[in-house]
């Protein structure tokens, strides 16, 4: 199924303000709110599909790089990005964006502001450079790294008490994680809802603490990570593993883990959006007579023939031989300019040997030929090659 534009979800434009999508989400996350709305499941996905949206224009890199490649940028296959508006916790949402409903009458009546008993704080986002090269670029890859970040402690499991027997209920909200107060106004009593302060809203509390992790429940260490890159991907492109980043504290969900492709050079090819670019430098006789050439790919190496009279900045295609676009079955092609190289020194028998040929009108250029030069640049053949 295509997903919907994020600016379309919450009804607002490119050109919408900070404030004004976190205005126009909440007005849509209470309208579609799951406690306003009981077993309603189209309501909902509605509240998440909101809430993804949310979650990448509200942050600047994540709204940039969805600016830039769409969809494609803040998510994809194997694993990586939202996966759909099914693919964010109620939990989560709740965690990560009960701020915007306050603690008004509506974060009391639906636990947007006060939150509800919730297990130990999220961990931070990782965020890592990946380098690629062209083939790993255009076949998709496996690549495997090793990164230093928080994980979870193996002696207390994440609870981060010595044992089950120092974990216990807290006393101010009884294990909610909540406390209830009531105010008197004009208009009448008012009761809101907010965070326990003595437990965090955890709804428990640790007598004694692990002696590995001191009581968070991590210690920073390493971790190897296996990842599936899809093909496709371009430099500068953002791509979010979800819960693959630092461990949360006291058994709290962890942070997503994003990758930042970095597009290394390749020795001979140069890209031009889908498109690789080779330049192929031949002789003057290899021009005039024609000749097979053997030019590099992305994946190895192939001929092509150089007919007879080829002019320099003459383009060939190869088709296919480019790129996949990011999750499409688009793909570009390999463009090969010709480039006739003229020698620095000559002996004197290859220099009587060209005075006697400069002459000949076979080897006079004609004024198509000099306007050809002057005129057309490298972009103008291009539109001829795809147009022949």
């Amino acid at each position: 199924m295509t997903k919907r534009d994020y600016y379309e979800i919450l009804s607002v434009t490119k050109s919408s303000s900070a404030d004004e999508i976190k205005k126009s989400y909440r007005k849509i996350a209470l309208q579609f709110h799951p406690d306003r709305n009981p077993g309603n499941k189209e309501s909902e996905e509605k509240f998440k599909e909101a809430a993804e949206a949310y979650e990448i224009l509200s942050n600047p890199d994540k709204r940039a790089q969805y600016d830039r490649f769409g969809h494609a940028g803040v998510g994809g296959n194997s694993g990586f990005g939202g996966g759909g508006p099914g693919g964010m916790r109620m939990e989560d949402i709740f965690q990560n964006f009960g701020d915007i409903f306050g603690n008004d009458a509506f974060g009391g009546m639906f636990g947007g502001g006060g939150g509800g008993r919730r297990q130990g704080t999220r961990g931070a986002n990782l965020r890592i450079k990946l380098k690629m090269d062209f083939g790993e670029i255009a076949n998709g890859a496996n690549k495997k790294i090793k990164v230093k970040k928080h994980i979870t402690c193996m002696q207390c499991t994440g609870s981060g008490a010595k044992d089950k027997g120092a974990i216990q209920t807290c006393s101010s909200c009884g294990g909610s994680g909540q406390v209830r107060r009531v105010t008197n106004t004009f208009l009448g009593q008012m009761q809101t809802v907010t965070t326990c302060p003595a437990c965090n809203g955890e709804g428990s509390t640790i007598t004694q603490k692990c002696s590995n992790c001191k009581g968070e429940g991590r210690v920073y260490g390493e971790e190897t990570l296996s990842l599936d890159i899809p093909a496709g991907v371009q430099d500068g492109m953002q791509l979010s593993m979800s819960g693959r980043g630092n461990a949360g504290e006291r058994g709290g969900p962890p942070g997503d883990l994003l990758l930042l492709v970095e597009e290394e050079k390749n020795e001979f090819l140069t890209r031009h959006d889908l498109d690789v670019v080779y330049q192929l430098h031949i002789s003057f006789p290899e021009a005039v007579l024609g000749m097979q050439a053997e030019v590099p790919t992305i994946d190895g190496k192939a001929k092509i023939k150089v007919p007879p009279g080829t002019q320099s900045g003459k383009i060939f295609r190869l088709k296919g031989k480019g790129f996949p676009a990011f999750q499409s079955y688009e793909k570009g092609d390999e463009l090969i300019e010709v480039n006739v190289w003229s020698p620095q020194t000559l002996t004197h028998e290859e220099k009587d040997l060209l005075e006697k040929l400069k002459n000949s009108p076979n080897f006079k250029p004609g004024p198509e030929a000099r306007q050809e030069r002057e005129e057309r640049g490298f972009f103008d053949k291009i539109k001829d090659v795809f147009g022949s």
